[in-house]
This record gives structure tokens, sequence and C-alpha cells, in this order.
């Protein structure tokens, strides 16, 4: 299949959806129309990029004929790497389009960041991912809530878990899963030399009582009291859940709420997505060839990323690519490196649908 094929496909596909989200049956069921919502818009957005890069290389075609008129070539050589470098991007965000998302992508997320090796710099660097996101989510209009947060003396991350929502949060956090290496000076090393460690990120689609059923029996619920900041309440009150799955052995633990039944049901949803995501990737370990677009979608055993203060560099070991621009990454900046590597994927998945 050629790509003006992929084009008149997704045309076709557009014609369908119209027409299915007249049905009744279909305008009454709210998360099928989300859905078709969400496909509707990314069509209606491809058509748009399409006809901008046809514009595109029209004015780039007359800008290289206009480089053999003395009046104009120098205008035309100003003008024209503009062009091109917009004609580029133009077709790194047709490519992500043409290629319908996997179907979890437009999930919420769980995210999750823990302290690996490397002891209470490895907490640190887990807040300071956790920083990081945070400016992320603000910047994409997403919204969070901290599900549960295990804390170090010295302020660092031991383990937290992070719910996330917005528009498409899963299909892009999912390529933040994996191990990410910090090499600095610690703020405890007196002797000015450079550690590395490491924290891992795992991203959860988030997952609802439909995709998973949770017999009661095969859950142990186990109480306890709050620590940490909450003052008379943490002392007083079990209101701290702790939920463990006996089939799987999978412990969620949520103690951030004051209410014992808002910490369960937000250990539910936890435990949901994590039960999700195990199916999710039992299914996908079934089948003969498994796209890299699949990278970091959940092996913590993977080194993804590396972050080097002494030289304000940053890594990602997947492509790979590097930026001399650790600051505006570590306040949020993440679609430096975000955007290529979803570029880098859409290529493998357009490739495999042409092929």
């Amino acid at each position: 299949m050629n790509l003006d094929k992929l084009i008149e496909s997704a045309e076709q596909r557009l014609i369908e959806i119209e027409a299915e989200m007249t049905q009744p049956d279909v305008l009454s069921d709210r998360r099928r129309m989300t859905s078709l919502a969400r496909e509707h818009r990314r069509l209606k957005e491809l058509f748009d990029i399409h006809e901008q890069i046809d514009k595109t290389r029209r004015e780039i075609s007359e800008t290289e004929e206009a480089l053999n008129d003395p009046e104009l070539a120098e205008l035309a050589e100003v003008e024209l790497p503009d062009l091109k470098n917009k004609l580029e991007l133009l077709e790194s965000k047709m490519r992500t389009l043409l290629v319908p998302e996997d179907s979890e992508d437009s999930r919420n997320a769980v995210l999750e960041i823990r302290a690996g090796t490397g002891g209470d710099e490895a907490g640190l660097f887990g807040a300071d991912l956790f920083k990081m996101y945070q400016h992320y989510f603000e910047q994409r209009g997403w919204s969070y809530k901290v599900v549960n947060g295990n804390f170090s003396n010295l302020g660092g991350v031991k383990e937290l878990l992070i719910s996330v929502t917005g528009d498409g949060v899963y299909g892009r956090l999912k390529l933040e899963s994996g191990v990410h290496r910090v090499q600095r000076v610690p703020t405890t090393e007196t002797s000015g030399r450079v550690h590395t460690s490491a924290a891992t990120v795992a991203v959860l689609p988030e997952a609802e009582e439909i995709d998973v059923k949770i017999d009661q029996s095969d859950l142990k619920i186990d109480t306890f009291r709050s620590s940490g900041p909450g003052g008379q309440h943490v002392n007083k009150t079990d209101s701290a859940i702790r939920l463990t799955h006996l089939p799987t052995g999978i412990v969620v633990t949520c103690q951030d709420e004051k209410s014992q039944l808002k910490n369960k049901m937000q250990a539910m949803k936890v435990l949901r997505s994590r039960l999700f995501k195990i199916a999710l990737e039992e299914e996908q370990s079934k089948r003969a060839a498994q796209r890299k677009s699949q990278v970091g979608s959940g092996d913590r055993s993977a080194k993804i990323r590396t972050y080097n203060f002494p030289q304000g560099r940053i890594t990602d070991h997947r492509l790979p690519i590097t930026i001399y621009r650790l600051n505006e990454v570590l306040a949020g900046e993440l679609d430096l490196l975000l955007d290529p590597l979803a570029d880098y994927f859409a290529k493998e998945k357009l490739e495999h649908a042409l092929s």
C-alpha cells in the first residue's frame, strides 16, 4: 500500500465515522462517541496537514526557481531553508496522524516513579523527575493527583504513584517508561565527585471496571494509619489501605486521602490498571512481530535516558538523540525529546503499514 492509498483509505474512514456518529445507538454510547470524535479530529487534522504540505512544496518549487533570477536570488536563499524546515515538520506530523493510534493511547494513565540504584541520590533524582512531570502536565493542560507517596527524610522519592487525566495521556507518557539515569554531584557529596544513580518510571493505561473484573475473594485488604503529613488525622485514623491481589501477588498501597473509602477507590483504580497492563503485555507477547513502537512500554530493565548535569546534556538512548538543553527539559519541555521519539515510532508504524 502506497502513501496515496493510505490517504484515500483515511478519506473513506472519515466518511464512515461521520455516518456512524449520527446513529442513535452510537449517540447514546458515550464511550463510543468519545472514541469516534477523537478519530474524527485526527483525520480532519491529517487532511489539513496534507493541504499544507502540498502548498509548502509548491512554495519550495517556486523559491528554487527564483534562485535563477538575479533580482530574487538573495531573498530566495534566505527563505528556502525555512520552507524546507517547515515541510519537514509537516511531514513528521502527517506520519504521526497517518497511522491510527493504539487503542489504549487515548486513556488516562497511572505514572509510577521509584528510586533505583544510588541510595539517597536516586530518591532525590526521583523527586526531580516528579517536578519535571508536574511542569509537563501543566503545559499540556492535564490534571494529576498523587495516589500514594513514600518519601525519604531528605525529600527524595521512594515510591510515587500519580493518576494523570487528560487528552491522549497514555499515548504520550508511555514513552517515559524505563530507567532514567542521572550523572551529577550529589548535594550530600563533599568531595565534588560525580555520581551515577537511577530512578525507574512505569506508565500504566488507566483501566475501567469494564476492562478488568476483580473478584473480591481474590483480595486481601489491610488498613493502617497513614504516615507523613496530616497532623492529628494521621495519628488517630486507620485510613490507609493496602490491597493484595492474591492470584498475582500485586500489592497496592494508598494513604493520601483522609477517607478510607477514597483510599480504597484509588487503590482499586491502580490495581485494575496494573492487571490491565499485564493483560496487554501478554497479548502483545503472543504477536509474532512486535513493533519497535512498543519500546518503553513498561520494561523497567531498559535504560532509556541519561541526564548529565555537569555538561547540561540529556541523551535518549532509543534513537539515540543528545541535546544540551537539560534545564529546559527539567522545566517541563519534554516535547524536545518526545516529539522526535514519536516521529521515529510513527515512521516505524508507517513503514509497517506500507509494506
